[in-house]
């Protein structure tokens, strides 16, 4: 597989696009739930080798790696392939399941998903889910059907499932109850409140928490943090997106993940090596072994 990217970050209006110098690493190896790798972003441009270089030598043990339409599929599964510290998830995202379905092509894309979802190499469906704040009305039923389609596809092939939920939340959490979730259903970049978290733990969801959590106008997100078991986090980066404070605004990769980490452990009082230990067997129990 060439080591290039699918795509690349769009900067206008980013004051600041240098990567930020490495954190101090962590005691205690933990794994970057979601990343967008294809994603390529800052003024350097960084191989996939390169990032996970990085990720590696602060404690990152290894990167699942999301996806959103059939060509990041694809490259997801080809980088998993080549390198042991990343875990492919395949999806069709669901702002762009309507433009599939206008052009008439959406069985054909959930056709490849889940072609690559028996990969050995892939271990989850997503991101998949409902997302209000880009599509409007009259593109929701063809996200909706290729939520349901996804969630089939990750019971198929008993993998997981990572969903994107934006402003969806009632409407997601209702999709879950009345189809069946899959048995490992995390809620990637969680961006609901305690009441919600409360609901998604119960039902035995996993929640991914990322560098958002840090904003300070994201008191809903450590609000749910602190209600959420433990056995139930996962942290990740949503690379290149979501850097977290006090680097907002800069490219945003696996090796920043412990800046993430350290917060959440002193939001929840608790002490840092014993959370890295949780949170890593958190990840292998939703995704399996690397």
């Amino acid at each position: 597989m060439p080591d290039t990217y699918v795509q690349r970050r769009d900067s206008e209006g980013r004051k600041d696009l240098r990567y930020p110098p490495p954190p101090e690493p962590l005691r205690v190896p933990v794994y970057d739930n979601h990343a967008h790798l294809e994603i390529a972003d800052g003024d350097e441009v960084l191989s996939l080798t390169e990032q996970l270089d990085r990720a590696e030598a602060v404690g990152i043990a290894g990167v699942v790696q999301a996806s959103g339409d059939i060509e990041s599929s694809r490259w997801a599964v080809a980088a998993a392939e080549r390198d042991h510290r990343l875990l492919a998830a395949v999806a069709i995202h669901p702002n762009d399941a309507p433009t599939y379905a206008a052009q008439g092509r959406l069985d054909e894309a959930l056709a490849v998903i889940d072609e690559l979802a028996a990969h050995p190499r892939t271990r989850a469906i997503g991101e998949t889910g409902l997302d209000y704040f880009r599509t409007d009305e009259p593109g929701r039923p063809a996200q909706l059907a290729s939520f349901e389609a996804h969630i089939g596809l990750a019971k198929k092939h008993g993998v997981a499932m990572q969903i994107h939920d934006r402003d969806a939340h009632d409407d997601v959490l209702a999709t879950l109850a009345r189809v069946g979730a899959p048995d490992r259903t995390v809620f990637h970049c969680f961006s609901g409140g305690d009441d919600m978290a409360r609901i998604a733990a119960d039902a035995g969801y996993w929640l991914s928490f990322a560098g958002n959590v840090t904003f300070k106008n994201a008191q809903n997100l450590r609000d749910a943090l602190k209600v959420t078991p433990r056995e139930r986090i996962l942290v990740e980066t949503d690379a290149p997106f979501l850097t977290p404070v006090p680097l907002r605004g800069r490219p945003n990769a696996p090796y920043l993940v412990p800046l993430t980490v350290r917060f959440l452990a002193a939001e929840l009082g608790v002490d840092l090596d014993e959370l890295c230990a949780q949170l890593a067997a958190n990840t292998l129990e939703v995704y399996g072994a690397f």
